[in-house]
């Protein structure tokens, strides 16, 4: 009887880890931090994920090492925003084996896509000089979804939409699984929107300030919670605007009484300390994608929380 007692035991053991050891051998990669949180959350407690851009590198300019290459040859799903967003799998997309799954989380059935805005405050001419300056960036331009923004994960909205999506893709990889990998996507999408709600009222109190922006990374954020952006710098973040167009954004900031310029983690403040000199506009700094955070579950929420909290902080003028 103790014999039997034991072997049930050990048999209902063993089909709680089965569907573990059976995820933990699904091989994923994922692009940037931002998705890497929103997968690590799906895949919680049954594999992890490897990231390709980790530190304070950007996706924009990244360029994958031989060890990375290894990693997605080696993939069999593979998690990216956009072809745009990441220029970087532009050529390896197209040279991997057919083994290996791209997914466009941009894609995503139910995300909101918004228009990459372009004149006027948000200048079309620098975005043109860009292309010119920088191959990586034409050639993205060139791809199905270059006239969308691809920072859409700063829309809790999106982000729920994309944990749904990679609860899916994985679900048909491993079927087996699919019930764990439903359960996590469930509790991940109740998570944000409760970080949502909670963004919502940390931000009442500041959403009518207008603000610049360096690069125009945040406007998912910005519709998303009701905020005044008041245009952007550049529409690319490896180009410096020209003399004529820093005239304008003065202009801009003075008569739309602009509170604060933002700029990101690791570029220069050059350009905000000569558009804010001799007027009361203070230099805000904010970083979109994570870079400064540790990769995992909980970097999606640190971000939204800290973006909120920098906004806030500068427009407040706290």
């Amino acid at each position: 009887m103790l014999t039997n007692s034991l072997s049930q035991f050990a048999t209902a053991i063993l089909a709680l880890l089965l569907p573990c050891a059976a995820l933990a051998d699904v091989r994923v990669v994922v692009t940037s931090k931002p998705i890497h949180s929103l997968v690590s959350s799906v895949m919680a407690g049954i594999g992890e994920p490897d990231l390709l851009v980790d530190g304070a590198a950007s996706p924009h300019s990244y360029a994958m090492r031989p060890s990375d290459a290894r990693k997605v040859q080696n993939a069999q799903i593979v998690f990216r925003v956009s072809e745009e967003f990441e220029p970087f799998t532009a050529k390896l997309a197209a040279t991997l084996p057919n083994s290996v799954r791209v997914v466009s989380l941009i894609e995503a059935p139910g995300l909101n896509r918004l228009p990459i805005r372009q004149g006027g405050a948000f200048e079309e001419d620098d975005h043109e000089r860009s292309r010119g300056q920088h191959g990586n960036h034409q050639k993205a331009d060139d791809h199905e979804h270059a006239t969308y923004d691809p920072h859409v994960w700063l829309d809790p909205e999106n982000a729920k939409a994309m944990v749904s999506h990679i609860a899916d893709v994985l679900a048909r990889l491993t079927p087996e699984n699919a019930a764990i990998l439903r359960a996590n996507a469930d509790a991940e999408i109740a998570r944000i929107s409760a970080l949502s709600e909670e963004l919502q009222g940390e931000l009442a109190s500041v959403s009518a300030r207008p603000f610049l922006v360096h690069h125009d990374a945040i406007q998912y954020f910005e519709k998303r919670f009701g905020l005044n952006a008041a245009g952007s710098v550049t529409l690319s973040p490896d180009v410096p605007p020209s003399g004529k167009r820093l005239q304008q954004l003065r202009q801009i900031l003075v008569s739309s009484g602009v509170v604060c310029v933002f700029i990101e983690p690791y570029g220069s403040p050059r350009v905000a300390e000569v558009l804010v000199e001799g007027t009361s506009t203070r230099i805000g700094t904010f970083d979109p994608e994570g870079r400064k955070l540790t990769p995992g579950p909980d970097l999606y929420h640190s971000l939204m929380r800290n973006l909120a909290s920098d906004l806030k902080s500068c427009l407040a003028g706290s």
